[in-house]
C-alpha cells in the first residue's frame, strides 16, 4: 500500500447485492458517513461511471478547515455491479482535489467481504505538501464500515432495535 492510500476491510452478514444497494444510493453515503461532514444528499441511486449526485456538506464536524455548509457533486469514475464502485469529489475548490474512494464487493462464507479504500495519489500538485490529506483517516473507514455493517445486520438476539427506545 503507498503512503498515498489506505483501505480497509470487513466481513458483513448481508449479501453483496444489499450492501452494494447501500453504496450507490446518496442517502446510503449520508447514512453509513462515520465523519459527520455529510448532512444529505440529492439525487438517484448511481448505476454506472459517469452517474453523479449531490451531497451537502458540513465541516464544522472535522473542526479542521472554516469551510461552513457547502456542496459537493460526487461523480462516479468506476462501477461493476455488487462489485466495485469508485468516485471522486468536485467542489467549490479549484483545482478539483482528484482525490477518491471507493468500496470493493465481494461475497464471503457469512455474507460479504466490504473493502473501503481512500486514496489520494493522484491530488493536484498544488495540494502536495499542504498537510490537509488524508482529509479521512483510516480509522474513519473502518468507523465507516461498522455503521455499514450495524446498518445491514440482524440485531442481536435480546436486543431492543433503537425505535424501542423512543427515538
Amino acid at each position: 500500500m503507498s503512503s498515498e492510500r489506505f483501505e480497509v476491510s470487513r466481513e458483513i452478514a448481508a449479501p453483496p447485492e444489499k450492501v452494494f444497494a447501500v453504496l450507490c444510493d446518496p442517502a446510503g453515503h449520508v447514512l453509513i458517513d462515520s465523519s459527520g461532514m455529510l448532512q444529505s444528499a440529492e439525487g438517484e441511486p448511481v448505476s454506472r461511471a459517469g452517474d453523479e449526485f449531490v451531497v451537502h456538506m458540513d465541516r464544522e464536524s472535522l473542526n479542521d478547515y472554516p469551510l461552513g455548509k457547502y456542496d459537493v457533486k460526487v461523480i462516479i469514475t468506476e462501477f461493476e455491479r455488487d462489485a466495485h464502485i469508485q468516485w471522486t469529489i468536485h467542489g467549490t475548490i479549484k483545482p478539483p482535489l482528484r482525490h477518491l474512494y471507493g468500496y470493493r464487493v465481494e461475497p464471503s462464507e457469512i455474507g460479504t467481504l466490504v473493502t473501503s479504500y481512500y486514496d489520494w495519489s493522484q491530488i493536484d500538485d498544488a495540494y502536495r505538501g499542504t498537510g490537509i490529506f488524508p482529509v479521512i483517516p483510516e480509522a474513519g473507514l473502518r468507523a465507516t464500515l461498522g455503521i455499514l455493517a450495524r446498518s445491514l445486520e440482524q440485531p442481536p438476539p435480546g436486543t431492543r432495535p433503537v425505535s424501542a427506545l423512543g427515538l
